[in-house]
C-alpha cells in the first residue's frame, strides 16, 4: 500500500460523524451573522446643540411618518460643546443621504402659524429626516433647530436677498404680495466680512410669476407712522407682519414689469417702500448746493421737485463742509449734495446718456433755473428743494465744488419773507411818529368832546322820554286821529255834508258859467260897466274895381 492511500484512511478515521452537527451549527450562524449584517443600514452622526428629549434606543428617525432609522447612541463631543447622536439606518434610507438632506426634531411647537406637534407629548419626540438630490453622499449632519420651510425640491422660487444691518428679520418671517403671503424665509445669516445680512426666501409655486427683473423688496415692519415734508403718512401691513414683521415686494408705480426672475437670483432689501422705490434710479447727476440761508428742517432723503414733481434726491446735508468755496460766492455757504435723476422722466430700461441731460441743465441753468429752499410741512418745519425760474436771477457761471458741479441757488422762501419784514421795519423806523402821534392825540381830544356831547344829547332825550308829558303823547295823538276820522266820517258820499257840499258845488259851477260872457266883455272893453257898447256897422261888401 502506497503513502497516499494510507494518509488518506488516516483522514477518514479522524473525521468522526459527531462533527457534522456543530460544522452545520457554525454554517447557519455564520449566515445569519451576514444575513444580519447584510440587513444593516449605514451608520451615521447626527449634531446638536442639544439632546433634549432625545433617547439611545427609543428614538426613531422617520420621513412622511414612516420609520427609516432609530438612535443608539447620544453622547457629548470631545470639546463638550454639543452633542453626537450615532445613528443606524435601514438600507433603504441609504439613498437619501447625501449633502441636502436635512433633518430637524419633531416636538410641540408654537409659533406664527400655530401649534403644531402636539402628537409627541405622549410618544415622545422623534427626529425628521427630509430627503436631498445631491449625488454627494454625506455621514454627518447637523441638525436643525426649526424645522425647514420648505423641501428642497418644492416647487416655486428661491432668491437671495442682501441688507445692511438692523434688519430684523428671521426664519420663517412671511413675504408677502400687497397683503397677501406668498412665500417666507428660508434662512438668515450674517456675513462678518461684508458686515451685511442675507436672506435667503422662498416663493410658493405659482406665486414665483410675481417676481420679476424690476421688483423692489423691503421690509413689511406691519406699522409705519411718519411725520416729513410731504405730510404724516400711516401705512399697516397684514396682521402677522402687525406681529412679527416679514418681508413685502411689489414693482414701482410707472416701471415695467420686467422679465421674470431666474432661480437665486439676487436682490437688495430695502428699509421701507419708499427706500426702494427710490433704489431703483441708479442713474443720476450729483450736484452740490450752496445755500447761504439755514438748511434746519432739510434731511437726507428729502425730495428734490420741480414746480411740484420730484425729479431727485438729497443725498447729504452738509457734504464735504471743510472743502474750500468758490471765491465768486458766500465763504460761509453750507454745502448740499443733491442728485437729478432723469430716470424718473423716462421709465424704460434702455441706459441714458447723462452727458445730454447735463447739457440741458447748463442751458436751464442760463435761462434762469435755480434751486431754493421751501417748506414741505409747516407743522414739523421739514424743508425740501424747490427748482424753478427766475427772470431775476443772476447771471450763470460754471463752477465746481470738491469736483462736483454747482447747481445755482437763490434765496428760499424763508430768507424772502425775513428779507420783506427787514425792509418794512426799516421803513417804520424812518417814519417820522411824533406828528402822527400829536395828530392822534388831538383826534382823542376831539373825540372825547365829541362824546361828551353825545351823553348830554343822549341824557337829554332819556329826559325827554321819562317826561310825563311825553308818555301821554300817543294818547293824545289817538285821540286827535279818532277825531279826523269822525269829521271825515261827515264827508262820506251818503252824508248830509257831502249832498250840500255837492250842491254848493254846482251852483258855484253855474254861476262861474254865467260870469263867463261878462269876464269875456271886460276883456274886450274894460270900461264897459260903464260906458254902453259900441254898436258896430256891418261891413258892406264892395266889388273889385
Amino acid at each position: 500500500m502506497s503513502d497516499p492511500q494510507r494518509a488518506t484512511r488516516r483522514i477518514q478515521r479522524s473525521l468522526s460523524p459527531v462533527w457534522i452537527v456543530p460544522l452545520v451549527a457554525v454554517l447557519i450562524g455564520a449566515w445569519m451573522i451576514y444575513d444580519n449584517l447584510s440587513r444593516l443600514g449605514p451608520s451615521i452622526i447626527l449634531v446638536m446643540d442639544n439632546a433634549e428629549g432625545i433617547e439611545a434606543g427609543k428614538t426613531l428617525i422617520k420621513t412622511r411618518n414612516v420609520e427609516v432609522g432609530r438612535v443608539e447612541k447620544v453622547s457629548l463631543s470631545d470639546d463638550l460643546s454639543h452633542a453626537e447622536i450615532v445613528a443606524r439606518m435601514s438600507p433603504q434610507a441609504a439613498d437619501m443621504l447625501n449633502k441636502e438632506t436635512q433633518f430637524w426634531v419633531v416636538k410641540p411647537r408654537i409659533g406664527r402659524e400655530g401649534v403644531s406637534g402636539l402628537g409627541t407629548v405622549l410618544s415622545g419626540a422623534y427626529i425628521q429626516l427630509q430627503p436631498g438630490n445631491s449625488p454627494e453622499p454625506l455621514e454627518v449632519f447637523e441638525v436643525l433647530n426649526n424645522p425647514p420651510v420648505a423641501p428642497a425640491d418644492a416647487p416655486g422660487l428661491r432668491i437671495n436677498l442682501v441688507s445692511q444691518v438692523g434688519n430684523a428679520i428671521t426664519t420663517g418671517d412671511p413675504v408677502t404680495y400687497q397683503g397677501y403671503t406668498v412665500g417666507r424665509v428660508e434662512n438668515s445669516h450674517f456675513d462678518p466680512e461684508k458686515r451685511e445680512m442675507r436672506h435667503r426666501l422662498y416663493i410658493q409655486s405659482p406665486y414665483e410669476v410675481l417676481v420679476t427683473t424690476t421688483t423692489r423688496f423691503w421690509t413689511a415692519s406691519g406699522l409705519d407712522l411718519r411725520l416729513d415734508s410731504e405730510g404724516f403718512r400711516v401705512n399697516v401691513a397684514s396682521l402677522e407682519s402687525l406681529i412679527g414683521g416679514g418681508i413685502t415686494f411689489g414693482v414701482p408705480n410707472n416701471a415695467s414689469m420686467g422679465r421674470q426672475a431666474k432661480e437665486g437670483a439676487n436682490y437688495v432689501l430695502f428699509n421701507d417702500e419708499d427706500s426702494a422705490k427710490e433704489g431703483r434710479y441708479s442713474d443720476y447727476l450729483e450736484y452740490v448746493l450752496l445755500v447761504d440761508d439755514t438748511v434746519r428742517g432739510l434731511s437726507n432723503n428729502a425730495p428734490v421737485e420741480y414746480r411740484g414733481v420730484r425729479i431727485g434726491t438729497v443725498v447729504s446735508v452738509p457734504w464735504n463742509f471743510t472743502a474750500p468755496q468758490p471765491d465768486s460766492l458766500s465763504r460761509f455757504a453750507i454745502p448740499i449734495l443733491i442728485r437729478i435723476e432723469p430716470q424718473r422722466f423716462d421709465d424704460t430700461e434702455q441706459e441714458l446718456d447723462l452727458d445730454e441731460w447735463q447739457q440741458r441743465l447748463n442751458r436751464m441753468f442760463s435761462h434762469g433755473l435755480r434751486a431754493s429752499l421751501k417748506a414741505g410741512n409747516l407743522l414739523t418745519g421739514a424743508l425740501f428743494v424747490d427748482l424753478n425760474f427766475y427772470k431775476d436771477a443772476a447771471p450763470f457761471q460754471h463752477m465746481t465744488f470738491a469736483s462736483k458741479s454747482v447747481f445755482p441757488t437763490t434765496s428760499g422762501g424763508f430768507a424772502q419773507i425775513e428779507q420783506k419784514v427787514s425792509n418794512l421795519l426799516d421803513k417804520l423806523n424812518n417814519l417820522k411818529i411824533e406828528p402822527i402821534l400829536d395828530t392822534l392825540n388831538s383826534t382823542l381830544a376831539s373825540t372825547q368832546q365829541t362824546m361828551s356831547k353825545v351823553n348830554e344829547i343822549a341824557a337829554s332825550v332819556d329826559k325827554l322820554l321819562t317826561d310825563p308829558a311825553t308818555e301821554q303823547l300817543p294818547a293824545n295823538v289817538n285821540n286827535t286821529m279818532r277825531q279826523l276820522r269822525d269829521t271825515l266820517q261827515g264827508f262820506a258820499p251818503d252824508s248830509a255834508g257831502y249832498n250840500e257840499l255837492t250842491q254848493t258845488l254846482s251852483r258855484l259851477e253855474k254861476l262861474m258859467r254865467d260870469l263867463q260872457p261878462v269876464i269875456r266883455t271886460l276883456s274886450d272893453q274894460p270900461n264897459a260897466l260903464i260906458f254902453d257898447k259900441k254898436l258896430t256897422e256891418d261891413p258892406q261888401p264892395r266889388a273889385n274895381k
